[in-house]
């Protein structure tokens, strides 16, 4: 399955919807959709994986790379997972702690503090 990556915008907060399959080829695409809404300004934005099929190392890596650079900005990053084999993947890899993980987009959006 091909990966999509959309960018919208909810109230003030950026969201980016991912679907399909994140692996080796398309991890690349995951961190540029997630980069460059990373902007200066940005308060926060969701990483919505809802409709992610499969995630490995790389698609983690890539997450990883954009948290860290949010981090650096000052930009809140929660992210939906709602499949159990995903979610499986954070708690192994000890990421659950590093992530603001949500079983929903509006969970993640009311995480957010003071969405205009």
């Amino acid at each position: 399955m091909d990966l999509s990556v959309e960018r919208r915008s909810e109230s003030s907060v950026s969201v980016v919807s991912v679907a399909g399959e994140v692996d080796v080829h398309s991890a690349p695409r995951l961190r540029e959709g997630v980069s460059a809404e990373l902007t200066p300004g940005a308060s926060a934005v969701v990483v919505d994986l809802s409709e992610v099929g499969f995630l490995d190392s790389t698609g983690l890596g890539a997450l990883v790379s954009a948290r860290t650079t949010a981090g650096e900005r000052g930009v809140l990053m929660p992210v939906v997972c709602t499949s159990e084999r995903i979610r499986k993947l954070f708690t192994i890899t000890g990421l659950d702690g590093v992530f603001d993980l949500h079983t929903s987009l509006d969970e993640a959006l009311a995480s957010v503090p003071d969405r205009a």
